[in-house]
């Protein structure tokens, strides 16, 4: 069985379950498949095979099977923002989400005046956000990017703070929030608010 090189492997891969349901077979068959070698797999790291959707794509042509072009058409990449003063918080949280198979394109700033302007121009669907900053701080940031109408596109927000008095709570989602983490933060759950707002 051919591994493939998983660092080039550019979107999620797919399950015995997928490349099933997509040809009205039993995930067994699809295994038959991969343990005969005609189509190639790899292992996770729990031992479950996958597939990349390009190899996919090759065997159902090998085997003159219907190829659906919206369902191998490459993703939209989901962009995000990542905002905090304190660069290693930005370096942590950008090294996690590059680690992570969506496809997440990812920029960086360390002030709010730095955020707004990429923003802008970047156009990044989901805005990780810290509050405390000099200058400009995260919830002006936050009131700026909701109430700018020239930044019409679908964006969410993220405010991740140390603070969580109550009245912190009502301030940040009266800016236009839609969620926050209190630091220090959990990376599996921050990974589980990003993938429900990106």
């Amino acid at each position: 069985m051919k591994k493939p090189n998983t660092n080039s492997i550019p979107e999620p891969p797919l399950t015995t379950g997928d490349i099933a349901r997509y040809c009205n077979t039993s995930p067994t068959q699809v295994n038959r498949w991969i343990n005969s070698g005609v189509l190639n797999s790899f292992k996770t790291p729990g031992g479950q095979n996958r597939v990349t959707r390009k190899e996919f794509k090759r065997f159902l042509q090998e085997h003159n099977m219907p190829v659906e072009k919206d369902f191998f058409r490459e993703p939209l990449a989901k962009k995000i923002l990542v905002v905090d003063d304190d660069q290693s918080v930005v370096d942590t949280i950008c090294t996690l989400l590059k680690s992570q198979p969506e496809n997440y394109l990812i920029e960086e700033a360390t002030n709010g005046y730095e955020a707004l302007l990429i923003a802008g121009d970047f156009k990044p669907g989901l805005i990780i956000l810290d509050i405390k900053m000099p200058g400009i701080d995260g919830l002006e940031v936050c009131r700026r990017l909701k109430e700018n109408k020239k930044m019409d596109y679908r964006k969410k927000i993220l405010v991740i703070t140390g603070h969580s008095e109550a009245y912190q709570r009502q301030a940040i989602m009266a800016a236009g929030a839609d969620d926050f983490l209190l630091k220090p933060i959990e990376m599996q759950t921050l990974l589980n608010r990003v993938r429900a707002l990106a």
